[in-house]
């Protein structure tokens, strides 16, 4: 039996996996993040986590069990040849290391390992082709909705990574000529219109406009503003939370407008905690893609809600060790 270990490693938590090659999840762990305590102390705990599976469900075991490998998820920005991470706003002062190496120094080296390193969104993209909802295409483009907006894209069952290896940015995708600033630099980003960092900003603005709203009562009972607060308000009939999310609908709508013209693929999968809010934004969204993309129009192209949830990521991460260890033979 062939095994892989999948690592999804975020701003705030880390998520470890055994993972066989069905798909099936033999076991996963997860731990808090904390990553001002430095990025010796993470990588720590990902080697940890990592050990503890390979002994419980390798060959020591089990005889007939194989791993495959590891393969890591990471967000930022990754140069691909050397496995280093460029930068990554999630994980501040992880600039220019080389994430690979080091897991290769503790866990790969000694044992004979190979570790694989991608973006996490390109290997939620991944985890969505192998097992959820692009199972039956050979090409899409995944958008992750989460405190930032993030974007994977398969070519030909292949992860697309440019020649930078920086395709799939779409979070900085340009959607409007006004809007703040985002973190890229840029004004008018995707990101600063439809993640939950932009809805609790656009929340927070229309508090201090109105305190009459249901939004407004929840806050000031003392509930923590944050997008899944906005969407619960929406889903009650607040006018407030659902011109918010209609907001959001509207920009998704130019932005996967654009997607669509220029790719013309066949899938375009919404995933990350905002997607969860599929029936506050899904109405608008369709109605801005309809009128912004004549290909759209003609039909034939689905949007649909991420299947895996948010195990995307930590499947794909898996797969991506597999799928090397089966190229290699």
């Amino acid at each position: 039996m062939r095994f892989a270990i999948g690592v999804d490693l975020g701003g705030t938590s880390l998520r470890v996996a055994a993972v066989d090659e069905s798909g099936r999840v033999m076991e996963r762990l997860s731990s808090p993040v904390k990553t001002l305590a430095g990025r010796d102390q993470v990588i720590d705990q990902l080697c940890e986590l990592a050990q503890v599976l390979i002994a419980k469900h390798g060959a020591s075991n089990n005889p007939e069990a194989t791993l495959a490998g590891i393969g890591v998820g990471v967000p930022g920005i990754i140069q691909l040849e050397t496995g280093q991470l460029r930068r990554s706003p999630n994980l501040p002062g992880w600039e220019d290391f080389r994430v690979r190496d080091e897991i290769e120094r503790r866990l790969g080296a000694p044992n004979g390992i190979k570790i694989a390193l991608d973006n996490d969104a390109n290997l939620a993209a991944l985890g969505e082709k192998w097992l959820g909802a692009g199972r039956d295409v050979d090409s899409m483009c995944l958008i992750t909705l989460g405190t930032g907006v993030g974007g994977g894209l398969i070519f030909n069952g292949r992860i697309w990574h440019g020649f930078l290896g920086m395709a799939g940015e779409l979070g900085h995708v340009m959607v409007s000529e006004s809007g703040s600033q985002c973190g890229c630099g840029s004004t008018g980003c995707l990101e600063t219109k439809a993640s939950a960092t932009a809805i609790v900003l656009k929340a927070r603005a229309a508090i201090q406009s109105s305190s009459d709203s249901l939004l407004s009562k929840a806050v000031a009972s003392g509930e923590p503003l944050t997008a899944a607060l906005v969407f619960r308000c929406a889903q009650e009939g607040d006018d407030v939370a659902r011109r918010i999310y209609a907001s959001v609908g509207k920009y998704l709508g130019i932005g996967l407008a654009g997607l669509v013209n220029a790719l013309n693929l066949p899938l375009y999968v919404l995933g990350g905690g905002v997607a969860e809010a599929w029936d506050a934004y899904a109405p608008a969204m369709f109605k801005q893609l309809q009128r912004s993309s004549y290909i759209y129009a003609e039909g034939g192209t689905r949007v649909v809600q991420s299947q895996l949830r948010g195990e995307a990521g930590l499947l794909g991460a898996a797969y991506l060790a597999l799928d090397g260890a089966l190229k290699a033979k």
